[in-house]
């Protein structure tokens, strides 16, 4: 059982994509024979063993995979259904992830309806070609459409995803991209670079030869992106983040802030304390072990002090509110100290580290030199 004083934040986990992106390392599958009901009763039944007794929910975020290839009836039953052994009469944020092709009016309308206030949109690029090579289903013209539905029916906020450092992308068209989503008016964009996780297509094709990395023109990239939108007035607050007004990811920010979260269905992960869990990533013995045995299909794990420190300072450094002293060694200070006066960091008036210029692209760098 979760600490009653905590907060609590839900994670659900819908597997399921019409077509299997070729960067994608999550855990997804095509619906296959899934037998939609039933994937349903395992997801509540997890709920029934995981949630009563937990404090109120904070923030769902429905991930994936697809969510939104829900149909309304498995989806509104679903929602419904979790409110039956957890407190989500208060929730402050309640996430959706969507791809632009797989979703109408009437489906929006009905996501407002179950109190979903925040669309992020799997958009990627606006270029066709980019599209068809990262194996997206959508068109252009359906992201700018599904963005322009969702503003009609009052989705209080709509996230933009974005990837660069595509094969064949130049900086100017990487421009051309932002230039583009710009003009969307997004409440919130997420700028992914393009990384070769293992166990994907393209991760086999790099490993091949027949993609390459650039370090100078991620670089290029990344700085091109904070200049111009923070430039139109959105806040850089993560890594690969920024935001309107108040517009930030109240989810994400719970895991870098290493606040306490559940996650339910295939492929999940929770972390309560310092004790993390994680289901299986087979959604046929997921759900075969909670309907015909009542058992979550989970390995669990401890974290011990190093291993916990280790995820703090990684994900700490990635946020603009920084790193606390409180998680540095006295060893730590020389690279404190020469990180400051190489213009890569800046101690906050909080007593805080925080990655700035050129530090902000040396993150994953800079956490192991302080881990280790």
């Amino acid at each position: 059982m979760l600490n009653q004083a905590c907060r609590m934040h839900l994670y659900i986990h819908i597997p399921f994509c019409h077509r299997i992106c070729p960067y994608c390392s999550f855990y997804k599958h095509t619906p296959g024979k899934t037998d939609m009901k039933r994937f349903i009763d395992a997801l509540l039944k997890e709920a029934s063993l995981r949630l009563p007794g937990c404090p109120p929910v904070t923030t769902i975020y429905f991930g994936g995979g697809t969510p939104s290839m829900l149909s309304s009836t498995h989806l509104s039953r679903l929602v419904e259904g979790l409110g039956v052994y957890a407190d989500i009469s208060s929730v402050e944020e309640f996430s959706f992830e969507a791809n632009p092709a797989t979703f109408t009016a009437k489906k929006a309308e009905l996501w407002r309806q179950l109190g979903i206030t925040r669309i992020s949109l799997g958009i990627q690029s606006w270029d066709a070609s980019f599209l068809s090579m990262l194996g997206r289903t959508h068109t252009p013209e359906q992201a700018r459409e599904s963005i322009l539905l969702l503003r009609q029916v009052g989705m209080p906020q709509v996230n933009i995803d974005l990837m660069f450092s595509l094969p064949g992308q130049t900086v100017a068209s990487w421009k051309e991209t932002l230039e583009t989503t710009l003009e969307q008016n997004p409440d919130h964009i997420s700028t992914y670079n393009l990384t070769y996780e293992e166990d994907t297509d393209f991760y086999r094709r790099h490993a091949a030869g027949l993609m390459e990395s650039d370090e100078d023109r991620d670089a290029a990239m990344f700085e091109l992106a904070h200049g111009m939108l923070t430039g139109a007035g959105y806040r850089h607050y993560e890594t690969s983040n920024y935001a309107q007004g108040g517009a930030l990811s109240l989810h994400n920010l719970a895991y870098w802030q290493g606040e306490d979260y559940i996650g339910i269905g295939p492929g999940a992960y929770s972390t309560v304390g310092r004790t993390r869990s994680f289901n299986t990533g087979n959604t046929t013995d997921y759900i075969s072990a909670l309907l015909e045995h009542s058992r979550i299909p989970e390995q669990r794990e401890r974290l011990d002090d190093a291993a916990y420190r280790t995820e703090r300072i990684g994900l700490l450094l990635r946020t603009d509110t920084g790193l606390p002293d409180s998680w540095l060694r006295m060893e730590d200070s020389p690279l404190v100290a020469e990180l400051i006066r190489e213009h890569m960091a800046a101690r906050q008036d909080n007593g805080n580290i925080v990655l700035t210029g050129r530090g902000r692209l040396l993150v994953d760098a800079i956490a192991v030199e302080l881990i280790d």
